[in-house]
């Protein structure tokens, strides 16, 4: 991720965007259970507001600094774990969570065969009726100039629903709006 990128991504005003705006959109009426994972917390601003909505947390990020600055961060705090590795290939036995998330992401994965790989792990990771919820920017002029000599894949909306089905989901709901959109997918019961 570029300088400029991580360091909007580390900003109050984000910080004030995603506890107001965000993250009550997306969870609106999702239950993600007790046990959750959070696939590419970044800097950890969403880890910040999930850490106080479930009782075990469980944050994945690839990026070893990011890692490593959020497992300083958050030691001690009890239900966080942060651990480095990729969304694609975590390291949890089958069935560990209730819940999953992800927030603004997506776009980093390099290509559509890692994305849909992140998908079938989260959906190996999650129990019977687990709920994996997420959102990421709609494509843009403006978004791409903001991810300069940085990985930049936005996901289509429109395939999603098809993607998560192949990855073994179901009641999967794509919902946009300006600039945004947002998911959700159960894994069978």
């Amino acid at each position: 991720m570029n300088r400029e990128h991580l360091e909007g991504l580390r900003s109050d005003a984000w910080a004030a965007f995603l506890e107001s705006d965000l993250l009550p959109w997306v969870l609106d009426d999702a239950d993600l259970g007790t046990h959750v994972v959070e696939i590419g917390p970044g800097p950890g601003r969403t880890t910040d507001i999930l850490q106080l909505r479930f009782d075990q947390l469980r944050a994945v990020e690839i990026d070893h600094e990011l890692a490593t600055e959020l497992r300083e961060r958050f030691a001690g705090r009890d239900g966080v774990e942060v651990h480095h590795g990729d969304g694609a290939a975590m390291p949890f036995d089958d069935g560990s969570f209730t819940g999953a998330c992800c927030f603004i992401m997506l776009h980093h994965v390099p290509t559509p065969e890692h994305q849909d790989r992140l998908f079938g792990e989260v959906a190996r990771v999650l129990g019977p009726n687990g709920t994996f919820v997420g959102a990421d920017a709609l494509a843009s002029d403006d978004l791409a100039s903001r991810h300069v000599d940085d990985t930049f894949n936005p996901i289509d909306p429109t395939t999603l629903v098809h993607r998560l089905e192949c990855a073994g989901f179901t009641d999967v709901l794509v919902t946009e709006r300006t600039g945004l959109f947002k998911f959700r997918a159960r894994t069978p019961g």
